[in-house]
């Protein structure tokens, strides 16, 4: 591969060696296959082999075979490995043995459901199979035509709970034909958004059996730790698990990048080094994607990289580009477009392409951060190098204890077989929208409400002493014809999105949560290269308005936040101490904002802000510890909070901004040392509720973590944490080891 010979040459270069941490080779391997026992309709079966699939690999055939015995299927491969076949070739043996039957497939994105239609055309045996994408892009004469002969739909969880669902007189037929659902990238749907597709996944199936049908489910997913599990939390169902991967794959080197020590001890930006990076493979001709675990993150990879093309003149700036949420539908589809065209030689991504949208062949990866899960590393990763195409796979890591930790211990993801996937459909405050929406569908009756969740009776119950449902003649009646779904945005915790305006055009939109933190007044704004200011933020009509601007820097918030106890449900001792998990009252609030350099991310001021608090009810881990005797206790107390919320996404398995923490020489609620890590979700999707129950494991990476670094006294690949709110100041790393090391010396597992 040309970026080989790239990395060798930078290599050769006086102290680059030193920047790599760790590499690896994965060999190739081949194909394996097997063959389909149950029998294919002619038509199908012909035109597949005039198309080019005349053998399958081993899970394609695993799993058409289960499908078509009739079983729900989960799908569990890696990367380019042929899933969609899995549930194209059953679709097509439905559609074509019963012409009246439907199906409906789910996507997470709209990007991926534009991207599989044209697939799922081409394995179509004519025009008996009409096929066609129903979402927010959708013109309203297209939805009707593609309502009523359309034999596959492919949308997303969104629209089939704002624009399918709260309708379904309208797809009445359909729902009565509807015979498959497919649900692509389950593994994506974890948190809050995962949890709240639970809720709609029920909804959909209890319409079906209003309309008489009981459709079959076929999922597929990135490798994880619980797909059964996963499945059965998503729809009620149980299924059976294809894991066996028979695809070939293509030679991949590793590439763990730890950027240079600069001499105030502090690492080179990471967003600098991979765009470096992106801007060398890009000289080279090598196609490369730059993951990035934030939105500033990949503005400011795309910046560098740009600026780094036109000093060096080896390649046309415009050959570089950014691909993020917030940007408009026209702008998203004319990159995605010359992406696979090649037109592109770099882009700087968020996660949202992660997915399995075709971006034509790449052959090398970088991930700026850790991407949050193993799962995500995997899935990032697996973007190179199709077939048995070579790849490189390039892990930039951040100056921070969870990254520096994982280039210290590199199998903890090469070695990974994916984490466990958390949701929580029956949290309280997800199934209440959820139910509220089912109501207005068509009334609730209790004996319905077992299929909705755990504790789905009792909420409906409040809701109905609180005037929100209405019981009558035995039924929950939604009395109102103002329609709820608008309401409930299922990708987020709540709140409106408010929208980022230039000269009286919409530029993007954000969280309303996101927009206190990175829209607020003063706040910057990068947008495809280009700088913003925030003018004003008007939280009452959802608006930030905008203004070109030449700063040279970028904001970041500040933090505050309060964890109050509310109800204890569990407890176990843990050395001198006591874990706890319960549910806990959070108070976060954006208290100010930090303006750091685009050249090199050092600090250049701050200034205060003036915004609202968000509190919420959560669950949490609370750690108790017994009343100090040395003054130092203190300070190692909160080395200890820095250490447990470094390590804890690795052992729930989720990104590190879904934790929040907080620690008490003194707890209001116990009157001694505590420390909480909770779930930054109101009413939690059971992350903390993971940590308790691997607790030994928790504190025994937190221990591995600390000793791990070579350093005295604590430093950013240890102990120090950008996300703290006391700066870094008041720790004691001697101290936090020593309680690490009563925690798993006296554990109880």
């Amino acid at each position: 591969m040309r970026g080989s010979n790239w990395l060798e040459g930078l290599l050769t270069e006086e102290g680059l060696d030193s920047q790599i941490a760790y590499s690896c080779e994965f060999p190739a391997r081949p194909a394996r296959y097997a063959k389909i026992g149950s029998n294919i309709h002619p038509r199908l079966d012909s035109h597949l082999k005039e198309i080019g699939f005349d053998r399958f690999y081993t899970h394609q055939a695993q799993a058409i075979d289960a499908a078509l015995r009739g079983e729900d299927v989960v799908i569990v491969t890696g990367t380019n490995s042929g899933k969609t076949l899995c549930y194209n070739v059953p679709a097509m043996q439905m559609m074509l043995s019963e012409p009246v039957a439907r199906a409906l497939y789910l996507y997470p994105t709209k990007a991926l459901a534009h991207d599989q239609l044209e697939k799922l055309q081409e394995i179509a045996p004519g025009q008996d199979v009409r096929s066609g994408t129903y979402d927010g892009d959708t013109s309203p004469s297209q939805k009707q035509s593609i309502r009523k002969l359309a034999h596959i739909i492919l949308t997303n969880p969104d629209m089939l709970h704002i624009g399918i669902m709260p309708g379904h007189q309208a797809w009445a037929k359909f729902f009565k034909s509807l015979r498959l659902i497919v649900i692509d990238e389950m593994h994506t749907y974890r948190g809050v958004f995962g949890s709240h597709v639970g809720g709609v996944l029920r909804r959909l199936l209890r319409l079906c059996e209003w309309y008489r049908s009981k459709p079959q489910i076929i999922a597929c997913s990135a490798t994880i730790g619980n797909p059964s599990e996963l499945f059965t939390r998503l729809t009620g169902r149980n299924a059976t698990v294809i894991d066996d991967d028979g695809s070939p794959q293509g030679r991949k080197t590793f590439v763990f990048w730890n950027p240079p020590l600069q001499e105030d001890q502090t690492r080179l930006g990471h967003n600098l080094v991979t765009a470096s990076i992106l801007t060398g493979l890009a000289e080279c001709g090598v196609r490369t994607m730059a993951f990035c675990d934030a939105r500033i993150s990949t503005e400011m990879v795309l910046r560098y990289a740009r600026k780094t093309a036109k000093s060096s003149g080896n390649l046309d700036p415009n050959k570089l580009e950014a691909y993020r949420a917030g940007y408009t539908v026209k702008e998203r589809r004319q990159i995605e477009k010359a992406l696979f065209k090649g037109d592109l030689l770099g882009l700087a991504a968020t996660n949202a392409m992660e997915l399995g949208v075709d971006v034509g062949g790449l052959d090398a990866v970088i991930m700026n951060g850790y991407p949050g899960t193993a799962a995500s590393f995997w899935q990032q990763a697996g973007r190179a190098g199709r077939g048995t195409k070579d790849s490189l796979a390039v892990y930039v890591a951040h100056d921070d204890p969870l990254e520096q930790f994982l280039l210290r211990e590199p199998h903890r993801l090469l070695e990974s077989k994916g984490e466990s996937v958390a949701v929580n459909p029956f949290n309280p405050i997800i199934l209440t929208d959820q139910l509220i929406c089912a109501a207005n569908e068509r009334p609730l009756s209790p004996t319905e409400l077992d299929a909705m969740g755990n504790g789905a009776l009792g909420v409906a119950e409040d809701l109905e002493s609180t005037g929100i449902l209405e019981f009558r003649n035995g039924y929950f009646f939604y009395p109102s014809h103002d329609a709820p779904a608008p309401k409930v945005n299922i990708r987020g915790s709540g709140g409106d999105s408010v929208k980022l305006m230039l000269n009286g055009e919409e530029l993007g939109s954000m969280e309303y949560w996101r927009a206190l933190e990175y829209a607020h007044d003063g706040a910057v704004y990068l947008h495809r290269d280009t700088v913003y200011q925030v003018k004003k933020l008007d939280l009452e009509a959802r608006t930030a308005q905008l203004e070109q601007s030449d700063a040279n820097y970028f904001t970041y918030p500040t933090m505050e936040g309060a964890v109050q106890k509310a109800i204890d449900l569990q407890s176990h001792p843990m050395g001198p101490g006591n874990m706890v998990f319960g549910s806990v009252v959070v108070t976060s609030h954006v208290t100010g904002a930090q303006m750091k350099a685009m050249d090199g991310g050092h600090l250049l001021g701050e200034f205060e802000l003036d915004l609202p608090a968000i509190t919420y009810n959560t669950t949490s881990l609370r750690l108790e510890l017994p009343f100090f005797e040395h003054p130092d206790d203190g300070a190692g107390l909160h080395g200890l909070e820095h250490a447990l919320l470094a390590v804890a996404p690795l052992i729930a398995g989720c990104d590190r901004r879904d934790f929040g923490s907080g620690w008490y020489v003194v707890c209001p609620d116990t009157l001694g040392p505590a420390i909480y890590i909770y779930d930054k979700v109101p009413g939690g999707v059971g992350l903390s509720e993971k940590l308790f129950q691997d607790r030994g494991a928790l504190v025994s990476a937190a221990l591995q973590l600390i000793k791990g670094c070579k350093c005295i006294d604590g430093c950013p690949g240890c102990l120090m944490s950008a996300r703290c709110d006391s700066r870094n100041e008041f720790l004691n790393k001697p101290k936090t080891v020593d309680f690490l090391e009563s925690l798993c010396r006296k554990a109880i597992s």
